[in-house]
């Protein structure tokens, strides 16, 4: 608006004004392309990762009661299997905010469990038949697991978003070259550009669903360690 006050009047012309407009037009449209193309891949990573928390936490639940069938002898592996759950929430979810999630398996004693269950010894039909399915069910979710830990290595491209953001910039300033400098138009300038940090603001945080305003609940993966030992 002040450089609308600076420049000279021919500049503003209804000439000017209609090329401008197009330009405008341009680029708030592949801005508008992206970002919403951004939101959808935002989205998709989120509930991508949702999904997978879903099922490691259903599986966990199933196996620890495929162990419990399986009879005394698979309590070691119960006990460690209760640990490395207990393991996982604490570092993906810290009570510190300030602390990072640790997303990565191998920092749980997963391995000990899988090889407890490789040296379980079945001494009946029943327990010949429950072996191989809870082993087939702890690589499934040792699968997810590694699964969900290379998708948090997804992020967004830095050059994009400060496209984007220039982009953006770019058709803010055009309107405001042509609007007058009163407050409705303020406000509404003001809310435009509110719901488009909102937008990228919200991309970026989806991009990180175990941490920042939109992280994911730790609840499914909790209430399958309350079933433990049942």
């Amino acid at each position: 608006m002040r450089l609308r006050a600076a420049l000279p009047g021919h500049h503003l012309s209804d000439d000017s004004r209609h090329l401008i407009e197009i330009c405008l037009g341009i680029v708030g449209t592949m801005a508008g392309l992206v970002l919403g193309l951004l939101v959808a891949s935002a989205t998709a990573t989120y509930n991508a990762q949702r999904d997978e928390l879903l099922d490691v936490s259903g599986k966990v639940v199933l196996l620890d009661r495929l162990l419990a069938h399986y009879g005394p002898e698979a309590e070691p592996a119960r006990t460690t299997l209760r640990a490395v759950v207990g393991q996982a929430i604490v570092r993906i979810w810290p009570e510190t905010t300030s602390i990072a999630p640790q997303m990565d398996p191998l920092k749980v004693h997963g391995e000990l469990f899988l090889d407890q269950l490789e040296s379980l010894e079945p001494s009946n039909d029943r327990q010949r038949s429950l072996k191989p399915a809870a082993i087939a069910l702890a690589m499934s979710v040792a699968q997810t697991r590694w699964l969900m830990y290379a998708q948090t290595e997804q992020m967004i491209s830095p050059l994009l978003v400060i496209l984007l953001v220039f982009w953006f910039s770019i058709t803010f300033v055009g309107f405001g070259v042509f609007s007058p400098p009163n407050a409705t138009v303020l406000v509404a300038l003001g809310l435009c550009a509110l719901a488009v940090s909102g937008a990228i603001f919200l991309t970026l945080e989806m991009y990180t669903p175990f941490q920042g305003l939109v992280q994911l609940s730790s609840a499914p993966l909790r209430d399958a360690l309350a079933h433990h030992g049942r």
